[in-house]
């Protein structure tokens, strides 16, 4: 990361290659977290075969981490405001190396699926203040979008680079190694971070000691969550969902309600005023719910219906990655400077909703299909991810305050994880259920696959136009399109 040029901040602040390398151990935490979430899903038939996992227990290697990530990242966000975001990011780094290395020596499902948990727990402690510590160290619009701009490619890449090298580790060696590579990455990361990140005390635990306040949180998502990725096995009507679904409602409106009334919250209702902050985490949890289509299901096309295998399919969506580090790191940063992040932020949607439209159109048998006709081109719009990403991201944290800045952080990691759970139950779902209505009419395997890969790419297509209405009409900026001037520029101010 040495070589990102960035501009100097004003006397007294930490100096620019110092900032560099705080960039560097922030957007290398996240890799880990993103690689990991990437790397289990090829080496998961290894792993079953190996452990001996059921067919149901196979899915908690993935559920369990998802629950632990997604309803600890709230309540890690605030901690991390309160007691100190480097502690918070430390301990959280710590706790996901020493889970690694237990996930690496599992021999057993159970120690699996508790060694998971623990990882999600620590990705939650580390990467709910990620963000926090970036924009209090990167203040000037130019410079935090383009430190914004290397953190969302950095995920982007991680997601991936850990397709091709799952698949690559499981077939050279084992599926333990998916795991241990995380050993070298954690220790270097918490040795760069000890020297690297600002200090920082925290609020301290008296200005926002929410006891309850933390157990409902906490409890409201652990069980909404798990409701959510629970669907395609139980169904969207069950007793089952629809009770645990309530429950957790019911849990997450009480939350809402002790914040309301709470002399010191865990969470201030007032980060909901702002526009950017409420907008962007509602545009985000649309996009990352519709994207699951793109990033999991054509994974699934090339390897059930064109029958490449786990390697081949990370190397073809290769492409994807690649356009997507061009686009943010050299693009996003130029464009937000001069027309704002809305204006590129709906370019970018509107880029993603035409990849989603061109994967309706997949064949459906592995003969007629063509790679550089049939899905390249979609590759390619997703370049539009290179645009929203980054723009979402700095309007989803300019208008917390900076006392707010690590449950901002928090906030904006937990839509994501949410619209990932929905992604991944809803979409899946139709899916699932529209091959068994093909299979059923007497479709060939290869074209029933298809058509539910096609139904979830168009209702993915129909969430990324209702995420543009939202943008449209609630990330409104009185000044949207700065002017330049000969030798001038002005930049857009920070929400």
């Amino acid at each position: 990361m040495s070589a990102i040029s960035l501009p100097v901040s004003a006397p007294g602040s930490a100096s620019a290659r110092s900032r560099r390398l705080a960039l560097g151990v922030l957007a290398t935490g996240m890799l880990m977290t993103v690689l990991d979430g990437s790397i289990v899903t090829v080496a998961m038939p290894a792993i079953q075969g190996d452990l001996g996992f059921t067919p149901v227990g196979l899915s908690w290697v993935v559920n369990a981490y998802l629950i632990a990530f997604g309803s600890l990242l709230l309540l890690a966000g605030r901690l991390g405001d309160l007691i100190g975001r480097k502690r918070m990011f430390l301990a959280g780094t710590a706790v996901f190396t020493a889970a690694s290395l237990l996930a690496g020596t599992a021999t057993s499902p159970g120690v699996l699926i508790a060694a998971r948990f623990l990882q999600g727990v620590g990705s939650a402690m580390a990467s709910a203040v990620s963000l926090g510590i970036l924009v209090t160290l990167f203040t000037q619009p130019r410079e935090r979008a383009k430190a914004i701009a290397v953190f969302s490619f950095t995920g982007a890449a991680g997601a991936s680079i850990g397709q091709v090298l799952g698949g690559m580790l499981t077939d050279a060696l084992t599926w333990n190694w998916i795991f241990f590579i995380n050993l070298p990455i954690g220790i270097a990361t918490l040795l760069a971070a000890l020297r690297a990140l600002p200090s920082d005390r925290g609020l301290g635990l008296k200005a926002g000691a929410d006891t309850l306040g933390a157990l409902l949180v906490t409890s409201g998502l652990m069980l909404g969550i798990y409701s959510v990725v629970k669907i395609e096995e139980y169904g969207s009507t069950s007793l089952h969902t629809l009770g645990s679904g309530a429950l957790a409602l019911t849990l997450l409106a009480g939350f809402l309600v002790r914040q309301a009334t709470a002399r010191t919250p865990l969470m201030p209702l007032r980060i909901f005023r702002s526009r950017s902050v409420s907008g962007a985490n509602l545009v985000q949890m649309l996009m990352v719910a519709a994207l699951f289509s793109f990033q999991i299901l054509v994974a699934l096309y090339l390897q059930n219906v064109l029958g490449h295998s786990a390697s081949e399919t990370g190397l073809a969506m290769l492409p994807a990655a690649v356009v997507i580090g061009v686009v943010s790191l050299t693009v996003s940063t130029r464009l937000i400077a001069r027309y704002g992040e809305r204006r590129v932020l709906l370019t970018g949607l509107v880029l993603l909703t035409g990849l989603l439209a061109l994967l309706t159109r997949v064949p459906g048998r592995a003969e007629q299909a063509n790679y550089a006709t049939d899905l390249l081109p979609a590759m390619l719009l997703a370049a539009g991810f290179g645009l929203a990403l980054p723009a979402l991201t700095s309007l989803g944290m300019s208008g917390a305050k900076e006392e707010d800045a690590g449950l901002a952080s928090g906030l904006f990691n937990t839509t994501q994880q949410i619209g990932m759970a929905l992604g991944i139950a809803v979409l899946s779902t139709l899916a699932a259920t529209r091959t068994e209505s093909l299979t059923a009419a007497g479709r060939p395997t290869s074209e029933a696959l298809t058509g539910g890969y096609h139904l979830a790419f168009a209702v993915g297509a129909g969430l990324l136009l209702a995420a543009l209405a939202v943008a449209f009409a609630v990330l409104r900026r009185p000044q949207d399109a700065p002017v330049t001037t000969a030798g001038q520029e002005h930049r857009p101010a920070v929400l």
